[in-house]
């Protein structure tokens, strides 16, 4: 890296644990962040304002307005474009740092395509809202030996903590087995507080530098939560969680998530009366004939990455890879049931 360019990060070059060795490496990393939400766009903002040199980012959502509250990477001209989350994050990246590669994938993360969206990435970000990915992130990432950084906001309380395949417990070291559907509070319920995104979308891009400047060694050791709310903090010394050798995927190398044998293909989402519908094996929708067929069935509306129909209560948000979002309702089975009615079985 020249002089130059090293004079753009001169603030960060100059923190010793970081210095020049430490930017170049920065240079030539690649990051993958899951998820381009609240926590997702932050870090992905944090990334790129550092320097790294490659970053993917994975969203399989569009924005609302709702979102502005927490989502600061995003304007009410993102709202108002239709465009999926990616897709504005990738354009305000861009704005922010025109020296760096950064890549935006439309798509749900699922088995099918999380390996080839991971391998040749340094460090995995998890920016998700639901237990299931998270899982299906450390199957991959023990899987290929990469590094990730989990992390989670409900309320005024978010938690993070960093998994080092290997050296490290993995996610199901620490939660043998998500939370039951329902068991947990949900952003619906306990809302939550933009403030903490900040707090904790910070100490993952933290650690995530750490290990791509090459200070490995720097990296926590110990499960964070942090109630803004009470100013309250506490850390667990993730040590403590037992035998690794015993866990069935870092110790046995049992990937359930991975392989599909655990995954489901519908979910709820969180904060937004919507589901998901998902296809395994669709061929994908062709967005120009879909809307073209719709048009007299209710109000359209379409851009090059989705199609949206408007009709009676629901509405209807179609992907080229074929994923559905049906909003005004939670329930898997009534949103099924529109989606037949409407756009076919």
């Amino acid at each position: 890296m020249s002089d130059d360019r090293f004079a753009r990060y001169s603030r960060q070059v100059r923190f010793a644990s970081i210095g020049k060795a430490g930017q170049e490496r920065l240079a030539a990393s690649r990051a993958l962040v899951v998820g381009c939400g609240a926590l997702g766009s932050m870090i992905a903002s944090h990334l790129v304002r550092a320097g790294v040199g490659f970053t993917r980012i994975v969203d399989r959502d569009f924005l609302e307005l709702s979102n502005l509250q927490r989502q600061t990477l995003y304007t009410e001209a993102d709202v108002a474009s239709g465009f999926p989350k990616a897709i504005c994050a990738e354009k305000h990246l861009r704005e922010i740092n025109s020296e760096v590669e950064i890549e935006a994938v439309v798509a749900d993360i699922v088995p099918s395509n999380i390996e080839q969206l991971a391998r040749n990435c340094d460090v995995v970000v998890d920016g998700t809202d639901n237990f299931e990915t998270r899982m299906l992130i450390n199957d991959v990432c023990v899987k290929l030996g990469i590094a990730w950084v989990y992390g989670g906001c409900l309320g005024a309380e978010g938690q993070s903590m960093t998994i080092l395949p290997g050296e490290s417990p993995c996610l199901r070291c620490v939660m043998p087995e998500p939370p039951d559907a329902g068991s947990s509070p949900t952003c619906d319920a306990a809302g939550i507080l933009g403030t903490i995104i900040g707090v904790i979308a910070s100490l993952q891009a933290s650690e995530a530098i750490k290990i791509l400047s090459g200070n490995r060694s720097a990296v926590s050791k110990k499960w964070t939560i942090i109630d803004l709310w009470d100013s309250d903090v506490r850390q667990l010394r993730l040590d403590a969680f037992g035998d690794r050798s015993q866990c069935p995927c870092c110790g046995k190398r049992e990937f359930p998530w991975l392989s599909g044998e655990r995954a489901s293909y519908s979910a709820v989402l969180c904060g937004r009366n919507s589901v998901q519908l998902s296809f395994p094996g669709s061929a994908g929708i062709n967005l120009a004939a879909m809307a073209e067929r719709l048009r007299s069935v209710g109000e359209v509306s379409q851009n090059k990455f989705l199609v949206r129909l408007k009709v009676g209560d629901y509405q209807i948000t179609l992907f080229a890879d074929g994923r559905a979002v049906v909003s005004g309702t939670e329930e898997i089975a009534e949103a099924r049931s529109v989606y037949a009615q409407y756009i076919g079985s």
